[in-house]
């Protein structure tokens, strides 16, 4: 069998990225691709399949959607059934809510719980770790790290998915191949964000090919796509499924032209299955049940609106009946010649067993770190709101604060003045962080349940990178927050006592950190806006500035052990005022001095200058505490989710 598929156009511009979009011609002769750009190039697309087809099949699966604590279930799937022999494009179609992407869910291993019935592999109960390894998911949502360009997210890619041993070159070569396969060489130094609608789809694509999965599940890709686009997309997935690989993926209503590259249709309504087999031959399922498709009308289009319930529900029932609710194989093309499962999971068997157990992430665990960081590094240079916005940010309250108090940290008349400066100080590192945290940390959700799905990391090494990545920058904005305000309000000049402020400060800025990441890991943006500053308010009100730690009552004073700011506040107060600090300058206009001894300062707040390296490690605990919560916070949320 050939195929040649004909792309976009020599000298068409993008409109969205303003690239020009260079032709490339494939053809597909017994699985094997070769492609040339613009006419030069004339190479072999050789990522085929490495081992045996997958054949999937499902059975009697139901599923029953939580509606909510004590509000019961809904039955989402009917005891459906179905077989997606390998080296075809499958589609699952059916109305909005009929359980097209519960069912892709369910077969690809997205989603766990909840669900009745057998998913097999080969003709065997799927195992679930072996079959990940083979698979890929590509959500409906291009989740695409958006700073970095094309390049740089497939070797970010290649480095974590393809085997340490392979060489650089290799890697590249693969990368090469699979972006001239895609179309996406033009565009391979352009950043992710400026990428149009059809070259997003087409990057999430090149970036699972690079692992060469068996088995691509992919919901709606055609969604947001013009009706080239659409084309180019479904045309592609055609030829990777020529080369041997399964790919099912859910569309709502294709166009009669796109609707003849599928070799396989699977169509739902409400749950049930109404028909299973071919493109070509739905029109005589049509005529079988009495219904037949008016000339001229897409098939597509027509049992959609069947499905919808347009024409009643006996036709829908008729159609449940004679596809035995997706039991039946009568309507696939040569039903007698799909390939023998039991051979297939022979030789997939002694493949597997000649290669071992093998880990389920493709790299080791510290070039995961490596590789994660690296990319951390990136996106820091080029993230004005958490690089250069943070870095403003600090320097403009420093001045300001600094202007408002200025010089007031050695004079006795005003050193309420200055307490009141120590705890804004302590707002400013725990808002600041906090907040921006909650607010970019859910964005970056979408990204992360994408790519530990699809086996790229270990959370614990995403976690760790990204705990690890955050430390240069806040030092570096807490260092010029703190000289700026300890300079400007006439702190202390001593070398001791600013390292203590700024320890302090900088603690309180990785506890208020942690903190938002906590709350990000479990809300969304809009909730985690509503949660940060309400679970602030009792921290601040358990902090000892309003009221005195010792005037607060008996049933009360708990909260102050469990107040970071508590200790924030201490801690800074021991570091200006503790240590035995002499007397303060009284200036001469003012007519009297009480707070000229620090000591008396101290007593009559209520707050020892003695206790700065227990306050460290109190905030420390806070830290590590906070950080474990958030991790394992992050873990259920992904469980959770599916």
């Amino acid at each position: 069998m050939e195929v040649v598929i004909h792309e976009a156009a020599s000298g068409v511009v993008d409109s969205e990225s303003g690239l020009e979009q260079s032709q490339v011609n494939y053809q597909v002769k017994n699985g094997d691709v070769r492609f040339s750009e613009n006419g030069v190039n004339n190479a072999k697309f050789n990522r085929l399949p490495t081992k045996s087809p997958i054949d999937i099949s499902f059975q009697n699966i139901v599923y029953n959607a939580p509606l909510g604590f004590r509000k019961g279930s809904k039955k989402i799937l009917h005891s459906i059934n179905g077989r997606f022999p390998p080296g075809q494009l499958i589609a699952i179609m059916g109305p909005s809510g009929a359980g097209k992407s519960t069912l892709l869910d369910i077969l690809s291993g997205y989603r766990r719980t909840d669900i009745e019935g057998s998913v097999l592999i080969n003709g065997e109960n799927r195992d679930l770790k072996t079959f990940r390894k083979m698979t890929c998911y590509i959500t409906q949502e291009d989740r695409l790290q958006p700073l970095l360009t094309v390049k740089e997210n497939m070797m970010i890619a290649a480095d974590l998915k393809l085997p340490t041993d392979t060489t650089m070159r290799e890697k590249l070569r693969i990368i090469h191949e699979i972006l001239v396969t895609l179309s996406l060489v033009k565009a391979e130094q352009t950043l992710t964000g400026q990428l149009s609608g059809g070259q997003r789809k087409r990057l999430s694509i090149a970036l699972e090919l690079i692992s060469n999965p068996l088995v691509l599940f992919l919901d709606e890709p055609t969604t947001g796509l013009d009706s080239s686009s659409c084309s180019q997309c479904i045309n592609l997935l055609q030829t990777l499924a020529r080369q041997g690989r399964t790919i099912v993926c859910t569309i709502h209503q294709p166009s009669a032209s796109m609707f003849q590259v599928f070799d396989q249709v699977y169509v739902l309504s409400e749950g049930k299955c109404l028909y299973q087999g071919s493109a070509t031959n739905m029109v005589q399922f049509f005529n079988e049940i009495g219904a037949s498709c008016p000339m001229y009308h897409n098939p597509a289009d027509y049992v959609i609106e069947i499905a919808c319930g347009e024409y009643g529900s006996q036709i829908i029932d008729k159609m449940v009946h004679l596809s035995d609710n997706g039991r039946s194989l009568h309507y696939f093309n040569n039903p007698h010649s799909l390939p023998d499962v039991r051979s297939l999971k022979e030789k997939a068997d002694h493949e597997y067993q000649h290669e071992g157990q093998e880990e389920l992430e493709a790299t080791s665990q510290w070039n995961q770190l490596k590789v994660l960081m690296r990319r951390g590094w990136i996106k820091m240079k080029r993230d004005e709101t958490l690089t250069y916005m943070r870095i403003i940010v600090n320097i403009a309250v420093g001045i300001m604060l600094g202007t408002l108090y200025w010089q007031i940290g050695n004079n006795a008349s005003r050193t309420l003045d200055n307490y009141n400066l120590l705890f804004s100080i302590l707002m400013h590192c725990m808002m600041s962080p906090m907040m921006l945290t909650i607010l970019t940390f859910p964005g970056e959700m979408s990204i992360l349940i994408k790519e530990h799905f699809n086996r790229w990391y270990t959370l614990k090494m995403y976690f760790l990178s990204v705990t690890i990545m955050d430390i240069p920058l806040s030092i570096l904005c807490g260092t010029i927050f703190g000289v700026i305000i300890y300079y400007m309000t006439g702190q202390p000049l001593v070398f001791e006592r600013f390292l203590m402020f700024l320890a302090i400060s900088l603690l309180v800025t990785f506890v208020a950190q942690s903190f938002g990441l906590m709350i990000g890991s479990i809300f969304d943006v809009v909730n985690g806006n509503f949660v940060g500053p309400t679970t602030a308010v009792p921290i601040m009100m358990f902090a000892g500035f309003g009221v005195r730690i010792n005037d607060l009552p008996g049933w009360l004073y708990w909260g102050s052990y469990v107040s970071y700011l508590r200790y924030g506040l201490e801690g800074l107060v021991g570091a200006i005022y503790g240590m035995k600090r002499g007397k303060l300058e009284c200036p001469e206009e003012a007519d009297y001095c009480l707070h000229a001894a620090p000591s008396r300062f101290l007593e009559e707040i209520g707050v020892r200058g003695d206790q700065f390296w227990n306050d460290i490690v109190a905030l420390l605990i806070f830290i590590g505490v906070l950080k474990l919560l958030a991790y394992f916070l992050l873990r259920l949320k992904l469980m959770m989710i599916r």
